[in-house]
């Protein structure tokens, strides 16, 4: 199993910036990458951003250029630097990480964004 906590979530006035980070422990062994969904106030989960284990990085539409996802593989750690953020920005924020043997969850730290 993987264990994965995620810290850094708040509130913050549009057109902040806030830096999410979340720490994987255990069998982390064999990950092949780590990212970002989020779940908005009455949506589904949404895909935000991830970075696989060989460097292929992707972005939802609706964040791109604005959020950056970085990864760490000494620390299997995976960031996620957000600014210019909007009210719309507002959701819960799930580290996520996947290997061939399944997908593995965080849960969660909110993120609040006051016009």
């Amino acid at each position: 199993q993987v264990q994965l906590v995620e810290t850094g979530g708040g509130l913050v006035q549009a057109g902040g910036s806030l830096r999410l980070s979340c720490a994987a422990s255990g069998n982390t062994f064999s990950l092949s990458g780590m990212g970002w969904y989020r779940r908005r106030p009455g949506s589904q989960h949404e895909f935000v951003a991830q970075q696989s284990s060989e460097g292929n990085i992707n972005y939802a539409d609706s964040v791109e250029g604005r959020f950056t996802v970085s990864t760490d593989n000494a620390k299997k750690s995976v960031y996620l630097q957000m600014n210019s953020l909007q009210p719309e920005d507002t959701a819960v924020y799930y580290c996520y990480a996947w290997a061939g043997r399944g997908d593995f969850w965080g849960r969660g730290t909110q993120v609040t964004v006051s016009s």
